[in-house]
Formats: C-alpha cells, sequence, structure tokens
C-alpha cells in the first residue's frame, strides 16, 4: 500500500498546474524586480521618480501575485471536489489494488472450474488491467497536482506578505522625498490664510473653482497646453465606477466621473500642471486642483494624503498623493473583492474637468475605459 501511495506523488503536475505556477512565478518576479528599485532609489539622483516607479510596481506586483494565488485556489478546490465525488470509487479501486497485492501469485493463476475458467480469468484481467491502469495515472496525476498547489500558495503568500511590506515602505519614503525636495519649479507662492478664507466660505465647488482663479496670481509660466487631449492617463490605477452627471448612491449628480481603485493606491498627474490647491474642500475630502493650461482645471477629491504643495509646477506622471483606506494584511488583500464597483473592495476619487470655467465631460480630456 505504501508503494501506491508513492506511485501517486511521484509524477508531476500536469499542465494546468504548470501554467498556474508561471502565472505565480511572474508576479514573484514583478515583486523582485520592485524591491529592487526600492533598494536602488537610494542612489537615484531623482528619488521622488525612482520612488513613484517602486510604489507603481508594487502595486502591478501585488495583484498579479493576488491573482496567480486565486488561480492555485480555484484549481485546488476545482481538484478536490472531483477526489470528492469519486470517493466511492477511489475506495473500491485501492481495495482491489490491495488484495490484487496481498494475493500469492499462484492463487491468481488458478480457477475453480479449472483451466478453462483460469483461461477466462485471464482474458478478463487483461481487459480490466488498462482502465485499471488508467485510473490510477489519472488519481496519481491529480493528487501531484494538488500537492504542487498547496506548496506553491506556501510560497507566494509569504511573497505577497514581502510585497505589502514593501509598498508600504516605498509609500513612506515616497512621501519624506517629496517633503525634502526643493528643485520642483515655483509658479506663485500661495496665500495659505488667504486660501483657507476662501475654502470656508465657498458654497459649492464651482464657487470655489471661479474664486481660486481670481485669487491666484497671472504670471507667464504656465505650462504649455495639452497636446494629447482625449487620450490623457487616469490620474489613478482603477476603473470607472460613475459616469459625468450620472447620479450616486444619494442621487446627488455631479459633472465629474468617479473612478474605483485599491487602498492607498498612487494618484499622480495626468499631465504637467500647475499647483493651484490642496487640502480638504466642502465635502470632498482632501482635494488637489491642477492647471495644466489656461483656464483648463482638473479638480481630483477624495485623497487620504496629499504630497502636492500650492503653486509648484509639476511633470506629467508625478506623485499628487494616496488614496485613504487601511494599510493591508494578506488575508484582508487575498478576499478583496476583484469587482472594483463594490464599496468594501475600494477607494474613490473624483474627477472634474473644467474648461472656461465651465464644467465639462472628463471623458473629453482622458481615456478613462
Amino acid at each position: 500500500m505504501r508503494y501506491l501511495l508513492a506511485l501517486f506523488l511521484m509524477v508531476a503536475g500536469p499542465l494546468t498546474a504548470q501554467t498556474v505556477a508561471e502565472t505565480a512565478q511572474q508576479a514573484s518576479d514583478r515583486l523582485r524586480a520592485a524591491a529592487v528599485l526600492l533598494e536602488q532609489a537610494e542612489s537615484r539622483r531623482d528619488r521622488v521618480a525612482a520612488l513613484t516607479e517602486t510604489v507603481q510596481a508594487y502595486e502591478d506586483g501585488l495583484i498579479a501575485m493576488r491573482d496567480g494565488l486565486r488561480q492555485a485556489s480555484i484549481r485546488e478546490r476545482s481538484l478536490i471536489a472531483q477526489l470528492d465525488s469519486k470517493s466511492v470509487e477511489v475506495s473500491r479501486l485501492l481495495g482491489v489494488l490491495q488484495s490484487i497485492e496481498k494475493a500469492r501469485t499462484p492463487l491468481l493463476l488458478l480457477h475453480p472450474s479449472g483451466p478453462l475458467g483460469t483461461a477466462r480469468g485471464g482474458m478478463l484481467t487483461a481487459d480490466v488491467t488498462p482502465a485499471l491502469q488508467s485510473e490510477v495515472e489519472t488519481l496519481r496525476a491529480q493528487l501531484s497536482e494538488v500537492a504542487i498547489l498547496r506548496t506553491l500558495q506556501d510560497r507566494a503568500t509569504n511573497t505577497l506578505q514581502d510585497g505589502l511590506t514593501g509598498a508600504q515602505t516605498a509609500r513612506t519614503a515616497l512621501g519624506q522625498a517629496i517633503s525634502d525636495r526643493t528643485d520642483l519649479p515655483r509658479r506663485f507662492v500661495a496665500d495659505q490664510v488667504q486660501m483657507e478664507l476662501l475654502a470656508s466660505s465657498t458654497q459649492t465647488l464651482e464657487g470655489f473653482a471661479k474664486g481660486l482663479v481670481e485669487t491666484v496670481p497671472t504670471t507667464d509660466a504656465l505650462p504649455q497646453v495639452v497636446v494629447n487631449k482625449g487620450a490623457l492617463v487616469s490620474p489613478v490605477r482603477g476603473a470607472l465606477l460613475r459616469r459625468a452627471g450620472a447620479p450616486d448612491a444619494a442621487g446627488v449628480v455631479r459633472p465629474g466621473v468617479i473612478l474605483a481603485a485599491r487602498s492607498k493606491a498612487l494618484v499622480t498627474s495626468p499631465t504637467a500642471a500647475t499647483v493651484l490647491f490642496t487640502g480638504p474642500l466642502l465635502d470632498y475630502g482632501n482635494v488637489v486642483i491642477l492647471e495644466p493650461a489656461a483656464d483648463v482645471l482638473f479638480i481630483l477629491a477624495g485623497l487620504g494624503e496629499v504630497y502636492a504643495t500650492p503653486g509648484h509646477v509639476v511633470d506629467e506622471g508625478a506623485p499628487l498623493g494616496l488614496l485613504g483606506g487601511e494599510t493591508q494584511r494578506v488575508d484582508d488583500f487575498l478576499t478583496q473583492s476583484d469587482d472594483v464597483t463594490t464599496s468594501n473592495a475600494t477607494q474613490t476619487l473624483y474627477l472634474e474637468v473644467r474648461d472656461g470655467q465651465s464644467p465639462v465631460d472628463p471623458a473629453l480630456w482622458f481615456a478613462l475605459d
């Protein structure tokens, strides 16, 4: 019997297990590459750009690793269900094999009815043996695949924990690097008192936007007009949750779009722009207002942490802040829904575009699909 069990575990896993393993390995490689980027960021001349790249690499790698683990878990459950459904058949098969293994060879060659019965019995055994062997091979492969998948999940979970820790370290380092930075061009020096008075006295986002433009000193130091209008990348890696003009859960209609993203997701500038305002505003949470061109405003609301500073001119892809949410543990991250429309699985970013003091559909500027 020990020989049979050993035989079950000798065969290599079939292609399905190999495919899952390859997916997990690729995700693991991406997380290791992100860890290397984090180590190299200390020596890079532009630490902010290096750490921004690192945080994004971790975000991609973590999602890929979780997908690989889920594939492994789904495949394992499928195999176990198949084995459970064959429990009676497996028991009978093992019983037959065990009885054959224990029986003495001379007895197997005899039949009570004599030589003719022995011959007929031998013919029946010859017919049954290939089917029996095929069933053994199938069970052996399935048991081996389950063992491979469990080992894979144990290793990948450890890698995932390292990735979550590395991502949080990279976010912290990025925030510190931005606070230490002194080389960003500045278009104006914000009057903090005036900004706070404007924010406290305004009643609507539209009124604040108009008052902000009037408050900011006029200069000729605006970035060049955006040339890729309609193809700008979303400021956060996520999905379109609600289009412009669509009522939200409370029935409130806003001219901007709502983007759903992961906890602590990095928010970046979609293009070179001047930072006009940062801070809490009305019921929008933390807000960042960018001016990419004359009479054009990008309003990003709902950040949990803000990196940007009013008056600075930032480049395309520059980090503006992080979405809210808690730092995730492995179990929480694995059980998080892939459906970014579910409230328990996402944070949201509100994106509004104002052109000539009037709101326009952000889909005219951004490739949101």
